[in-house]
């Protein structure tokens, strides 16, 4: 997954004025305890963080 993917999904369930901040300041357990931000910034792969992300959103299988 691109981060530009990454951004869009991120932007199609948050919201586009909304995901970026959700992104610098909710902390995901399973990211390690960081934020979605700091994880990229970590080098974790967009495709990790996506997963992370949706499972703490609880999405849809779908949308995984």
């Amino acid at each position: 997954m691109r981060l530009t993917e990454f951004w869009a999904r991120m932007d199609q369930h948050l919201g586009p004025a909304y995901a970026r901040t959700w992104a610098e300041t909710q902390v995901v357990r399973d990211l390690g305890g960081r934020t979605v931000v700091e994880a990229l910034a970590d080098g974790e792969h967009a495709k990790t963080v996506w997963r992370a992300v949706w499972a703490h959103l609880q999405l849809p299988p779908s949308e995984r």
